[in-house]
């Protein structure tokens, strides 16, 4: 396999004893049904990465269950978790949302950390980019290929600094021609912005990669502008292997805090 190949599989997960903690998986939840279609696929993944654990899924609004009722139930059961985010960023959701959601129901679990940043992530959006007709094998095609990383957007600064700095290491790994970020919500740029500033800077053709997990109405909304100025439209991340293998690493480096901690305090 060539380099550029063993960039773009998915990291081995670092095997873990059975018997650990649950994983619980708290999702932000959509009324729209594909999202919660996506998080039990990424829910399956993760069972096969790793069998025998058990994982739970949460989320903050929308779908059912909540994260009080799944907390209470693996209270019930006397069965320590680690709560896992679904989230790319360290924004108002994995913040204030999630953490005062557990207060509230008095589950005091420890908390990994997102996602985002990760090799996996950029992993994962080539891996899309690549369903979507686009040859990353070849130097010459990226080289000139701009890219928009179209995310939802966040009123912390913090966070749209950090999809900033995704989209500055995915071209600088990648050789694209340029990497574009653009914007479903909060302040622009949105997508056919992007897809402008691209073109002008000599990219012979632009793809709009949408950096966001699962189907819904800002993915809806990157994909209706980019029908209208891109050349190519990657999907959602979605249950990609590689989402579930950071998952699982993001699970194990917050066990592995949680177990050191008397250690560390003795």
């Amino acid at each position: 396999m060539s380099s550029e190949g063993r960039r773009r599989s998915a990291a081995p997960v670092t095997p873990v004893a059975a018997g650990g903690p649950a994983l619980l998986l708290i999702a932000h939840g959509s009324r729209d049904p594909r999202h919660a279609a996506t998080v039990a696929a990424l829910v399956e993944r993760v069972r096969a990465l790793r069998p025998g654990l058990e994982v739970a899924t949460a989320y903050l609004d929308h779908c059912a269950p909540r994260i009080p009722r799944v907390a209470a139930r693996l209270a019930e059961a006397d069965t320590a978790a680690v709560a896992v985010p679904l989230l790319l960023n360290r924004a108002f959701h994995a913040k204030h949302d999630i953490p005062a959601a557990l207060r509230a129901c008095g589950a005091a679990l420890p908390v990994a950390d997102v996602l985002g940043p990760s090799s996996l992530l950029l992993a994962a959006l080539d891996r899309r980019l690549a369903e979507a007709g686009l040859d990353l094998g070849s130097p010459a095609v990226r080289a000139r290929t701009g890219v928009v990383l179209a995310a939802a957007g966040s009123s912390d600064p913090a966070a749209d600094a950090a999809t900033r700095a995704v989209a500055a290491e995915w071209r600088r790994t990648r050789g694209w021609a340029a990497v574009e970020v653009a914007y479903a919500s909060a302040a622009g740029p949105r997508v056919p912005d992007a897809v402008a500033t691209l073109r002008r800077a000599g990219a012979a053709e632009v793809a709009v990669s949408p950096y966001l997990l699962a189907p819904g109405l800002l993915p809806d909304r990157i994909a209706g502008a980019a029908a209208g100025s891109a050349d190519l439209l990657a999907d959602v991340l979605g249950a990609a292997p590689e989402v579930a293998t950071l998952l699982l690493t993001r699970y194990d480096r917050a066990r592995r805090v949680v177990a050191a901690a008397p250690a560390l305090t003795a």
